[in-house]
Order: structure tokens, then sequence, then C-alpha cells
């Protein structure tokens, strides 16, 4: 229900608080808190305050917010990504120690790819792939793969509303490359974020074959060796499914077209 005069909902207000923390800030003054959460002051205060007695938010002596442990508790406890993450990690790891290169796992939210997970290779090139970051699908190849492996009404839906934003990608070649994607069983793009890494990519599916998550790796252009790379990230993908059924938890992946 409504109850202020913009007409937005205690709810609204709540979250705008806790996400206006950008990515890699901790802690806000109250006057950008506010800001950032484009509430008045006193809103803010009164909110942050009654957040604060729950332990979502933390209230320095010197006046700075910083998001609360019960809050971190919560999330973690009973993320649905628990499990994913849990069932991948051996994979994860087995990969790094292989391949020696970074490595990701991500979800499919909306149109992104929404990162759960990544060990980085020490010395090696900008892994973009941050924990809790987004990646569009296009600039992803975590993101197409799973893109890839949606139905046709899903795959239509998103081609329907895309647009590049840098102009550099047009519906035709996304569509290309979600068939590329499709037909190969892996996802590849090069130098599209960082013009000295290339991302591949492939789909993690279900008992029931629905792509639940993409396991990837970044390196460095000159080694990329598809023919080591696709075959071990194919084979630990079929053991975080293996896994995932082992622990009946797959049902909390499902694709968003199925929600």
């Amino acid at each position: 229900m409504a109850n202020s005069v913009s007409g937005d909902s205690v709810v609204d207000r709540v979250v705008r608080v806790i996400a206006a923390f950008p990515e890699g800030v901790s802690v806000l003054r109250l006057t950008e808190l506010a800001e950032r959460a484009e509430l008045p002051l006193t809103t803010a205060h009164r909110l942050v305050r009654q957040l604060a007695e729950h332990g979502l938010l933390e209230i320095s002596a010197g006046g700075s917010v910083r998001l609360g442990l019960h809050l971190w508790e919560l999330v973690v406890r009973n993320s649905p990504t628990l499990a994913l993450r849990q069932a991948a990690m051996p994979f994860m790891e087995d990969i790094q120690h292989v391949l020696n290169q970074n490595v990701n796992l991500a979800v499919l939210d909306g149109w992104e790819a929404l990162f759960v997970e990544r060990l980085s290779r020490r010395g090696s090139v900008a892994n973009r792939a941050q924990i809790a970051g987004r990646l569009a699908v296009h600039v992803s190849s975590a993101g197409l793969a799973l893109m890839s492996q949606q139905p046709r009404s899903r795959q239509g839906e998103y081609l329907a509303q895309f647009t590049d934003p840098a102009g550099k990608v047009s519906t035709e070649v996304l569509r290309s490359l979600l068939g590329e994607a499709a037909h190969q069983g892996y996802a590849q793009l090069a130098g599209v974020i960082d013009p000295d890494t290339w991302g591949i990519a492939v789909p993690v599916l279900d008992s029931k074959k629905r792509a639940v998550a993409a396991l990837g790796v970044v390196v460095p252009l000159q080694e990329v060796r598809l023919q080591a790379l696709v075959p071990a990230l194919q084979t630990a993908a079929r053991g975080i499914g293996r896994r995932l059924g082992e622990s009946q938890s797959s049902a909390d992946f499902r694709s968003m077209e199925s929600l």
C-alpha cells in the first residue's frame, strides 16, 4: 500500500535504501545514502534507524551507514544459489587447477548473466565477472550460453527488445551467435569487454535438460585452446548437473521463462 506523497510504499523505500550501496562500496554517509535512494533526509534517517534495529544496517558513531551482518546472514543461508555454488565449487577448482585459467559461474536473470561465483588466476587477464555482478547477455559468453538454451519463445522476446547501447552488435549478429552456441554446445566471445581476453562458456543442464547455469573461463587471447578448454568445461558442467540432481536442488534454478 502506498503511504507517501510520492505514492511509493514502505517496501519500495526500504529496497531503495538497501540497493543504494554501489558495487565495491560498503559504507555511505547518511546524506549520500538519502540522495542515492532518492529520499528526503528525514525519511532516510528513520528507515535506517529501523533497519539497524533489525541488524539489516549498521550505524557507526560518526553517522556512516553500512550493510548489516544479519542481512548478509539471511541472504546467504536462504539463497537459491547456495546449493549451486556448493555443487559447482569442486569442479571449478579442478578446472582452474587443470587449465590454470579464470573460472566463473553464472545464472540467467532476465536479459543479463548474474555471476554467483568466480575463481581468478593470479597474474592472468582481468576477470570482469564479479560475484553478484551482472553482464548483458550479448557481451558475456556465459549469457550467450544460457540464452542459447532457452525456448524459442523466450529467445524471441529477448531478440525483439534487444538494443546494443554501444551500437556494435545487431539483432541479426546476435541471432547468429545464439544459433552457433546452440549448435556447438558452447559460446565464445573474443575481445568484447577487454581486447586481450577470450570468454568461453558451456551450459549446465539439470535432469530435465534445462540450462540452470553457465560455467565459463576467461583466458588471454594467445592462450585460447578450444580443443582443451571446451571438453574440460563440458565434463565439469555435466558433473555439476549430476551433483545438483543428487541433492534434488536443481528445481531451485528454473529458467526465468518457467516462473
